[in-house]
């Protein structure tokens, strides 16, 4: 048989694997990256990730990376983490949420990604109910890879995007994980403390109401973005406000959003020890290590508390200045059909095109929400990433907008090109 039949036919692999979907963020990203290669002048408003010329990572975190490689830590690290670092992250979750984990109750891996795959591994069985909130980031593609009962509740602006007790209770019932996260990928809002507690108390009931021999409802609690909330908004979490849900929360964090710090890959769970343990076995099959080297560097780093603390204000400013600039750019267009949710948290804007049915100068009808993203996209020249790619309803016209790559100067360009775009509509 020739090579070029073989080509042709279908390679056989796992059910899973057959059916698995890449990241439709990073799949636009991409696209959009093709065009500005091509000389297109489109701000790449899409990918939850940082220009390094723009916001650098801590100089005092790089030269102490460089320091560790230079001394030699190039070889494994201990399967849970360095334990001058899993040392420095207990006190950092003292310092910002008051709670005592200890060092044993901590692990640390390649970015919050292997963390968030550590815990559905451990939690999660074939066809176990998984309840999360959509737009959320990932849930659905973490369900599919654990061939998991997937349950996507949508979520609605009045709340901004926020799940409630009432919008969770009709689907609790036999899930095993419940999936938070707040700060709010892909919206910049938070969970305020009354929807939490809430919230936690349907929680508690659910497994109060559980026999022995049943597994519990676990929650997965996403703080990723936490150190990035702005004004009077605040970051709460279940285990402060109910301690008796700390056997069954596990959190996920790191340093990757926080500090501009994508690519060193230092992110952390932290939870009871029992689950810790398993997800430690786990990752350590897969290699999901953070790099010894990064882990050394981000323990010094995160000792030195004055440093530490002065970035985040530095970082926390520069973010919330460029959301600000936008957030009044859109607000500006109201009677152009977009509205906006001010800025609350993390990285992102949460902005809306309510131009479904009107017309370009050329005649095409906008029918579809990829016909606005498209519009948007090549009339004005910003490319912003649709809560469709976030688990909402292909209908949605939300819309995900992040600062990452952002020059504070370039915004007013931007909202005089999209203006004009609007404006032009029929």
């Amino acid at each position: 048989m020739s090579v070029e039949i073989l080509q042709q036919q279908k390679m056989k692999v796992s059910n899973m694997a057959e059916h698995l979907i890449g990241s439709e963020i990073i799949k636009l990203a991409n696209e959009v990256n093709e065009l500005i290669k091509k000389g297109e002048p489109i701000a790449n408003l899409t990918i939850g990730d940082f220009d390094p010329a723009i916001f650098p990572i801590p100089a005092l975190l790089r030269d102490e990376i460089i320091k560790a490689y230079t001394e030699g830590h190039t070889n494994y690290p201990v399967a849970n983490g360095m334990l001058d670092l899993r040392k420095e992250v207990s006190s950092f979750i003292n310092r910002f949420q008051n709670l005592n984990y200890s060092p044993e109750e901590v692990l640390i891996a390649g970015g919050a990604r292997p963390v968030i795959y550590g815990i559905y591994s451990t939690i999660v069985d074939p066809c176990d109910k998984v309840v999360y909130p959509v737009p959320s980031w990932n849930n659905n593609h973490y369900c599919h890879l654990m061939q998991a009962n997937g349950i996507a509740v949508e979520v609605f602006p009045e709340n901004n995007f926020m799940p409630t007790a009432d919008d969770l209770r009709p689907h609790i019932k036999g899930a095993c994980l419940l999936a938070l996260c707040s700060p709010q990928n892909p919206t910049g809002t938070v969970m305020s403390k009354e929807q939490l507690s809430e919230i936690c108390k349907l929680v508690i009931e659910e497994n109060k109401s559980r026999g022995d021999n049943e597994k519990p409802l676990y929650v997965m609690y996403d703080q990723i973005y936490s150190a990035l909330t702005f004004g009077s908004n605040k970051h709460y979490d279940p285990v402060t406000l109910f301690p008796e849900l700390r056997p069954y929360t596990i959190f996920v964090d790191g340093l990757s959003k926080s500090i501009a710090a994508t690519g060193i890959r230092v992110g952390w769970a932290f939870g009871p020890a029992a689950i810790i343990d398993k997800m430690k076995s786990i990752l350590s099959h897969i290699g999901a290590w953070s790099p010894k080297a990064e882990q050394v560097a981000s323990a010094r780093f995160m000792a030195n508390h004055q440093e530490f603390d002065k970035y985040i204000e530095f970082f926390k400013k520069e973010v919330y200045e460029r959301l600000e600039s936008f957030y009044k750019g859109f607000q500006s267009m109201k009677s152009l059909g977009v509205n906006c949710i001010e800025p609350m948290a993390a990285i992102y804007l949460t902005i809306q095109f309510e131009i479904k049915g009107k017309s370009t100068q050329q005649g095409k009808v906008l029918a579809t929400t990829d016909d606005i993203t498209d519009f948007i996209l090549n009339e004005a020249k910003m490319a912003v990433v649709p809560f469709s790619a976030f688990g909402a309803a292909k209908e949605s016209t939300w819309y995900r907008l992040s600062v990452g790559t952002c020059k504070k100067e370039n915004i007013p360009v931007m909202m005089e090109a999209l203006h004009k775009a609007l404006s032009s509509l029929k």
